[in-house]
């Protein structure tokens, strides 16, 4: 799988990289948190909510709606599922990591998605990057043997527990995992066996943190 680098155009079907806002002081308290050796998510952090760029990003990259800054960490090497919301999430690099996309377009009108469109980019440290609503996205994966570390902004709620009597009516009700949260499982990916399989192919993986930067990334 080619990797290219997050400042290739190719990302722009995707994303984009967000400029103007410093997340110096976000980036130095998340690196005081422990990465662990599985995926750790926190949808909404009151330690992070509480610096001046929670509100300063609330107010003008998300145009004053309410919003959650929480985290994602750890350790990861496969696609496992897709997931996408209704609202751009904005990941703020603390290490390096890969990230597996998709494109909402290429799902079928039964929401199934063949792995082999999934493209794979580089994020270095430091960087506030921006995946589109129509993005399909997971979990990263590490290049490094101390893991991932990203801080996320996101639609307020979104990854919370349904409601408790939620009644799931259509096709895509069967996706929902959480609050504006629909995922597309891989049978592969260990996830309760009754949730809809809509991932096809192969479970795409990154087999080696050893990589070497460039326009595109490659294994050496």
């Amino acid at each position: 799988m080619k990797i290219y680098n997050i400042a290739d155009s190719k990302f722009q079907t995707y994303g984009r990289i967000v400029e103007g806002y410093d997340f110096t002081e976000l980036i130095s308290v998340m690196r005081q948190r422990t990465i662990p050796k599985a995926v750790e998510y926190v949808a909404s952090a009151p330690d992070l909510e509480a610096l001046p760029v929670f509100r300063q990003f609330a107010a003008g990259f998300y145009g004053g709606i309410p919003v959650e800054l929480g985290y994602c960490m750890g350790h990861n090497r496969k696609l496992n599922a897709l997931e996408y919301h209704r609202g751009s999430e904005v990941n703020i690099s603390v290490t390096d990591y890969i990230v597996l996309l998709g494109r909402l377009q290429d799902m079928d009108e039964h929401y199934n998605y063949d792995t082999e469109k999934v493209e794979a980019f580089y994020v270095p440290a430091g960087l506030a990057v921006e995946f589109y609503a129509t993005t399909l996205h997971y979990c990263a994966c590490h290049v490094a043997e101390d893991g991932y570390c990203h801080a996320t902004f996101l639609p307020a709620g979104t990854n919370c527990p349904l409601e408790e009597g939620f009644v799931r009516g259509t096709e895509e009700d069967q996706l929902l995992m959480a609050k504006n949260k629909w995922v597309l499982v891989h049978e592969d990916g260990g996830f309760d066996p009754g949730f809809p399989v809509k991932l096809h192919g192969i479970n795409p993986a990154i087999e080696r943190s050893d990589w070497r930067v460039g326009r595109e990334w490659e294994k050496k």
